[in-house]
């Protein structure tokens, strides 16, 4: 038993006591010019205080202030009058047989023409 032992103990440190080749470091040159100066960025930064709004932040919330110009009841009808073409196109043939059996006039317009 002490013979398994030590066979395994040998095996595997035979097997970790190789040489471990390490390469050199990855050099990144990235040679980043900014298109703003720094009197720029700073004046961005102060007018995003002064509004009190910023993008990058993770509180933001752009649909705090948002208003629309439509009524619930004008948005509803909308979508009842549109949704069997929606289903149409987002069904499994992405609105092929919906648009076939619309029998739109065809078109004579190529999609290039040279001039």
């Amino acid at each position: 038993m002490n013979a398994k032992i030590a066979l395994t103990s040998l095996v595997l440190a035979a097997g970790f006591a190789g040489s471990a080749f390490a390469e050199s470091p990855t050099v990144v040159n990235d040679n980043f010019a900014g298109k703003l100066t720094r009197a720029e960025v700073q004046a961005e930064l102060a007018a995003y205080k002064k509004a009190g709004v910023n993008p990058w932040s993770t509180t933001y919330n752009p649909l705090r202030s948002f208003r629309s110009a439509a009524t619930r009841d004008a948005v509803v009808a909308d979508y009842i009058a549109s949704r069997n073409e929606v289903r149409a196109f987002t069904g499994e043939d992405s609105g092929s047989q919906y648009l076939a059996q619309r029998q739109l006039p065809a078109s004579t317009q190529l999609a290039h023409t040279a001039r």
